[in-house]
């Protein structure tokens, strides 16, 4: 019973450690291997809802606010549908002919294209089409990051928003959980477009993101893992200046082991 009040106490805080009583978070020192292996800065966050079991590896980085890159596709999305910018997750929005480093991003896109290939041009028109006002009033109702803006179509890879990832852990959760004030279909469709694998024993829900601090490199995966209807929620952030870093695959693998080392990818959570 503690632990079902301490998780509603998450949503209603934004999962903030500080509030969280020192018993329920466990220090995961052991997934440090993990970055080592690829000589990165990082922390890892790990939520199983349904056993309250909360583990975190570096949580004085999980304090820290960082740029969100592409995981703030995930707001951009319900903010765009709420508000009509995005009609649905089929609507297109043609290709402006600018040829860019990603060869998929070079058409035309549907949202729940853009948002599977991460398309930046595609989110871009979609802010712009928000406007700077509205798209302020809703960082600021859900409280996200820091709530700063620069330019409406760079405010998040320009290093003016910021999110830590406990904060980025709390909003997938409340996500997921109908708590957001967007309507309950809204956010069911950013949930279906944020799905990436299903199979019979799991189902994997996320966003990635990597952007640029100086000369750093920073990388995200955030979402949850479903299996037999419970959801477990992780933030993955790590950081590097090595500018040969594969960090698509790499932080896949990052992830990928983390949560087989914790007993996902069975269907026995």
């Amino acid at each position: 019973m503690l632990m079902k009040r301490l998780g509603w106490m998450f949503l209603a805080i934004g999962l903030s450690l500080a509030a969280c009583a020192p018993n329920n978070v466990k220090e995961e020192k052991s997934w440090e291997k993990y970055f080592s292996k690829y000589k990165v800065e990082g922390t890892f966050m790990l939520f199983n809802n349904s056993q309250g079991e909360f583990k975190v590896y570096n949580l004085e980085r999980a304090k820290q606010r960082f740029l969100p890159a592409s995981t703030f596709k995930i707001l951009n999305a319900l903010v765009g549908l709420h508000t009509g910018a995005i009609k649905d997750t089929g609507m297109v929005i043609p290709w402006d002919g600018v040829t860019r480093q990603s060869p998929s991003w070079n058409q035309d896109l549907s949202m729940a294209q853009a948002f599977k290939l991460s398309a930046v041009p595609y989110f871009q028109e979609v802010a712009r089409r928000i406007g700077k006002p509205t798209m302020q009033l809703w960082l600021d109702s859900i409280k996200y990051g820091n709530m700063k803006i620069s330019r409406i179509d760079t405010f998040w890879l320009d290093n003016s928003l910021l999110i830590s990832p406990d904060e980025e852990l709390g909003f997938v959760k409340k996500l997921y959980f109908d708590q957001l004030p967007f309507a309950k279909t809204t956010m069911k469709s950013v949930r279906d477009v944020m799905l990436m694998e299903k199979t019979p024993k799991y189902e994997l829900s996320y966003k990635t993101g990597w952007g640029n601090n100086g000369a750093k490199k920073i990388g995200w995966i955030v979402g949850w893992i479903e299996e037999n209807r419970h959801p477990s929620f992780f933030v993955l952030n790590i950081e590097t200046e090595d500018p040969n870093f594969d960090i698509a695959k790499n932080r896949m693998d990052i992830l990928r082991s983390i949560l087989t080392d914790a007993g996902y990818f069975k269907g026995e959570m």
